[in-house]
């Protein structure tokens, strides 16, 4: 009965949609009717600005940190390990309960899992992203190529570890990236995907 609760209450955080209720509540705007449609913090960035976007990706991260802690929170953590209820916060934000099941692109959410679970890997992610957009000045290509080296990251790390459900979390976190870019793969082909100027 507590591993279903967790399950659920991961899902349920997972679910809460950041984007829509930054932009609802202070700026009288459903972002899915604006940008690219999506709730996740780069539509926000777009629609709403800076700081909505910060705040938006501040909480989506949140949202997947507090659910991979579930499991020491409810003391159970040697049974049920946090990666995989992290991995429910993931889905519960790309499916959303709270908005239609139309959610964001699992990127911060799923760094926000990592940051609860391998902080160091987390900061790694941050600055291979940052630097990615420096160079490239695409958000969804630099994502993806943070979601390849998290996969390096703890296939390398398994050698030392033998982490092997950070293995298998990693892939699906990073397949989960992929595959929710794939239409952004298709415009950066086709020379029409957003470049930001931030950067």
């Amino acid at each position: 009965m507590t591993y279903a609760l967790i399950i659920i209450l991961a899902y349920l955080l997972g679910s809460i949609p950041s984007g829509l209720i930054v932009g609802k509540l202070f700026y009288g705007i459903d972002i899915r009717q604006h940008g690219s449609g999506n709730l996740g913090g780069t539509n926000s960035f777009r629609t709403l600005g800076v700081k909505a976007g910060i705040a938006v990706t501040a909480a989506d991260i949140l949202k997947g940190t507090l659910a991979t802690l579930l499991p020491i929170f409810f003391g159970v953590d040697d049974s049920l390990h946090p990666l995989l209820i992290g991995l429910f916060a993931v889905i519960g934000h790309m499916f959303p309960i709270f908005a239609g099941f139309r959610g964001g692109k699992a990127v911060a959410t799923s760094g926000g899992v990592l940051l609860a679970y391998v902080p160091l890997l987390f900061i790694l992610l941050v600055i291979v992203f940052l630097i990615s957009l420096k160079i490239c000045k695409y958000v969804s290509l630099s994502s993806i190529i943070a979601g390849i080296f998290a996969i390096i990251y703890s296939v390398v790390d398994f050698f030392i570890t033998k982490d092997w459900p950070l293995v298998v979390i990693v892939f699906a976190l990073a397949g989960f990236v992929i595959y929710r870019h794939r239409t952004n793969i298709s415009r950066i082909k086709n020379k029409t995907e957003p470049k930001v100027k931030w950067i």
